[in-house]
């Protein structure tokens, strides 16, 4: 109970007055940890994520957690409910993946219908969710905390099934996130959402490069596996 207490009242005073709790600056770097992770293709970035995504559901529910001088940013916790079930949805199908032999998740494109799909449903769900998000009372403005969260949706879904795009919708999603959260007072998480912007960038050309590779590797074993039953085809 000591633990927890210290837990749910520490927090790192800055200048003027400001404070940033250590509930989100653990949050956040779990959530680093998670995409590190899922770059390196690693089952264990799923269930780091999960411990992540608890810590930061009790920082963006402040009223309800009696978090001090916090707002509710009800996107931005609902995504943390979100991530939970998507990522449990994807450790399971990671771990599936790598008990049949192969690597936790092989790296493809989505088709161009899937990435339609995903852009109407971004700005879809972002439309349909903003006056729901304001009803309830979530920090302005609301469209911003909506995009957050069905792009967070997205790219989670989009990770689990190992579409290379999923990176970029993560980049969207910072785009936004950056200012609002700063305006929230949230610099922790702020902070970390600038660096996430880095990161998947280069999370999108490490998952890119992976799968030119396979190609490669493809048609080379096409190539050797045709010489070997047609030994008319000159063998290098």
């Amino acid at each position: 109970m000591d633990l927890l207490h210290w837990l749910f009242t520490a927090r790192i005073d800055l200048a003027g007055g400001q404070f940033i709790l250590l509930r989100e600056v653990l949050g956040n770097v779990f959530g680093l940890l998670s995409a590190l992770g899922g770059m390196r293709r690693k089952v264990w970035a799923w269930p780091i994520g999960i411990a992540g995504n608890l810590l930061l559901l009790t920082v963006f529910l402040g009223s309800v957690f009696g978090n001090p001088n916090s707002v509710d940013l009800l996107g931005q916790a609902g995504r943390q409910v979100m991530f939970i079930l998507t990522s449990i949805y994807g450790w399971v199908r990671w771990r599936q993946a790598r008990d049949t032999g192969g690597t936790a998740v092989q790296p493809r494109w989505a088709s161009w219908g899937t990435r339609a799909l995903l852009l109407v449903a971004l700005v879809g769900g972002t439309a349909a969710l903003t006056p729901i998000f304001r009803m309830l009372g979530s920090y302005e403005p609301v469209w911003a905390d909506a995009w957050i969260f069905v792009g967070s949706l997205l790219a989670t879904f989009g990770m689990a099934k190992g579409w290379v795009e999923f990176w970029l919708i993560w980049v969207a999603v910072d785009l936004v996130g950056v200012p609002l959260l700063v305006d929230a007072g949230y610099y922790a998480s702020a902070f970390m959402y600038v660096f996430y912007g880095a990161f998947t960038l280069v999370g999108f050309f490490v998952w890119w490069h992976v799968r030119n590779r396979q190609e490669l590797e493809g048609e080379r074993r096409v190539t050797v596996e045709t010489a070997h039953l047609d030994p008319t085809v000159r063998r290098e």
